[in-house]
């Protein structure tokens, strides 16, 4: 047994690289279990790292008519229980919720979007509405719609607001 500091090497040992190791006993560099092994250069080349990114959202629901009063308390719960939205517009027969989603790519936040208003109905008495639309823009097309004029209106201030 070796001790030590943590993920400190023995001294004098050389630096080693972990390998997975697959059900079969082959690592994924192809090496077996008892190998060290290194991958080569193309290989290493060719691994990227996943990194999440922000989108924002646009979800457009309606329905049939529900009182203007419940629906806005059924949003401005939504909003409490989902802190990242960023702006809701309602009418009696449909909304549209703003906010911004982290993740890795269009279809992880596409697929957290398309669940939210389902999520939700329950808990926060959302009315029986489908979703009806969805937009889903990546950080930089956002940004560049806004500064040529053409991008999503303006936000209301923060929070829930009629159309």
């Amino acid at each position: 047994m070796r001790r030590g500091r943590p993920g400190a090497p023995p001294r004098g040992a050389a630096e080693r690289t972990l390998t997975s190791v697959g059900l079969n006993g082959v690592g994924a560099n192809g090496a077996g279990t008892g190998d060290a092994g290194t991958e080569d250069a193309t290989t290493q080349g060719k691994r990227r790292v996943e990194v999440s990114r922000l989108w924002h959202i646009t979800l457009s629901v309606s329905g049939a008519e529900a009182p203007l009063r419940e629906v806005r308390r059924a949003l401005e719960q939504l909003a409490h229980d989902h802190p990242f939205l960023l702006t809701s517009r309602y009418a009696n027969d449909h909304a549209e919720i703003r906010y911004w989603e982290e993740a890795r790519d269009l279809h992880d936040a596409a697929a957290v979007a398309l669940r939210l208003w389902g999520e939700h109905r329950s808990t926060a008495k959302l009315p029986p509405w489908e979703i009806v639309g969805l937009e889903v823009i990546d950080r930089d097309t956002y940004h560049q719609r806004i500064a040529e004029g053409y991008g999503p209106p303006p936000a209301s201030p923060v929070g829930v607001h009629p159309f």
